[in-house]
């Protein structure tokens, strides 16, 4: 056979092996895409469903946070005829999930924005329905101006103490609306449809050693949300608001010097809580240079009183006394009590509702021109006498007519600071603060509220001795 033919069959042989090859190898492909597929089916199933999952833990676990990122118009938790109108009225303003405006929902907020004296103020008070928020929205009525409240209603306390407060509130004609201070676009409606002189911001993330636990938190509120509530004012409200703001005394931190003064350092926190509170202070110092917003800034000292914060000693000391639990009491590594400047809370409205009378106005408008510098402050409001917490638990025992389990240990460093003592030289000039209740006369009105609000019964306690007074009758009205 010619040797040309012989290599023609080899390479025949050759190519047929190769397409052979060549077969299984497609085969081989298309089985391997056939599983990549399934495989890509089984991963988006499976990544579907592990979302669901992940979902349901965290609408089991943080409803609160959900309730704030998605809903408006959680209705209070009481059956009352009070509580279902409001309900309804609440249902019907701001409608369901994160919708918001409207005619009627407009005409409410300037209703209660709108003041019912000559020459009153119009005021959004953030955190409305928190202890120093409702207080100065009560006293901000009851004196003719407008106030409309806005709260989130967080679980960071018992959220049904805030909505016995949105009661009171809405008793008085105060409508509170339930949303949140990072709701940019919330806020813009507002401003557009009221035009509020004034915006005393309260709302934030309090307490000095939950934000160990929850870092977060504490900046979402008290750092992204100044700032938020501050653009809006800045570039979207005419005329500009003046704005009075919720600092803190814990920004004196590791200070040593006595009483606190607004002269002293405020550059070494002691808490995370104190950090976001001075950093409040410094972004307040850039809008007021660059969009020319009047802000005062008032550093609260240790505030206590009727419809009280749970998580504060006095409160939950009184809880603990009542219960037979036991409360713990620091003291400092040398042995000292620590002490606190408490401060009643009629002496901090009266600071607050001052602060706001004499703000300047601000200087900006929405096209950013600046007419000149505007007012920035900042006070102390405090008691101006520190009293050892053991004094304290001392009171409560008096009037609850029960002992404490005292469990005493040393401070620990979780933000704590063995004691706080303001200077009011310079609100007692600019507008006339003057504190004037002392620590029992205070504790006893707080426990007269107590007693009454959680329907207490305290056998050979003198309690409820006295005259009853204006703030008794409020709190059982709002109790009840």
């Amino acid at each position: 056979m010619p040797a040309g033919v012989v290599d023609a069959a080899a390479k025949g042989v050759r190519l047929e092996r190769h397409a052979a090859g060549a077969a299984v190898l497609l085969r081989r492909a298309s089985g391997a895409k056939q599983l990549v597929s399934a495989s890509s089916h089984l991963l988006f199933r499976a990544t579907v469903l592990a979302t669901l999952a992940l979902v349901v833990l965290f609408a089991v676990h943080y409803p609160s946070l959900l309730s704030r990122s998605f809903s408006l118009s959680a209705a209070p938790s009481s059956g009352s005829p009070s509580a279902a109108r409001s309900r309804s009225s609440h249902r019907s303003l701001l409608g369901s999930g994160a919708s918001y405006g409207g005619a009627a929902w407009e005409r409410e907020v300037r209703r209660s924005a709108t003041p019912r004296r000559d020459g009153g103020l119009s005021v959004l008070v953030t955190g409305a329905a928190g202890f120093v928020g409702a207080h100065c929205s009560l006293a901000l009525r009851g004196r003719g101006d407008g106030v409309l409240g806005l709260d989130n209603f967080n679980a960071y306390y018992d959220p049904a103490l805030k909505r016995a407060r949105q009661r009171l509130l809405a008793s008085r004609g105060v409508v509170v609306l339930d949303a949140d201070i990072n709701d940019a676009a919330l806020l813009e409606r507002l401003f557009a449809a009221a035009s509020f002189t004034h915006v005393l911001h309260l709302a934030a993330q309090a307490g000095v050693r939950y934000a160990m636990q929850a870092p977060q938190t504490y900046v979402a509120s008290n750092v992204a949300g100044l700032v938020s509530l501050f653009e809006v004012a800045a570039k979207h409200a005419d005329p500009q608001p003046a704005i009075v703001w919720a600092s803190s005394s814990s920004v004196y931190g590791l200070n040593t010097d006595a009483p606190f003064s607004e002269e002293h350092r405020t550059d070494r926190p002691a808490s995370l809580y104190a950090a976001t509170k001075k950093a409040g202070e410094a972004i307040a110092h850039a809008y007021n240079h660059i969009y020319g917003l009047s802000i005062t800034g008032l550093r609260f000292f240790t505030v206590y009183g009727p419809w009280g914060r749970p998580d504060m000693a006095y409160f939950s000391f009184a809880r603990s006394i009542v219960a037979g639990e036991p409360i713990t009491l620091f003291r400092t590594a040398d042995g000292a009590d620590a002490r606190r400047d408490f401060t009643y809370i009629d002496d901090i409205v009266k600071g607050c509702l001052g602060a706001l009378d004499t703000a300047g106005k601000s200087t900006g408008s929405k096209s950013g021109k600046k007419r000149g510098p505007a007012p920035l402050r900042v006070y102390n409001l405090g008691n101006t006498s520190p009293v050892p917490v053991t004094r304290m638990v001392a009171i409560l025992e008096k009037l609850l007519g029960k002992k404490a389990n005292k469990r005493v240990v040393t401070m620990p460093s979780n933000g704590d600071v063995p004691f706080t003592h303001a200077n009011v030289t310079h609100a007692a000039r600019d507008f006339g603060y003057r504190p004037a209740t002392s620590l029992e006369a205070g504790l006893r009105h707080f426990v007269d509220w107590f007693v009454q609000y959680y329907k207490l019964d305290i056998k050979g306690s003198n309690v409820l001795a006295g005259k009853t007074t204006k703030r008794k009758s409020m709190a059982m009205s709002a109790a009840s």
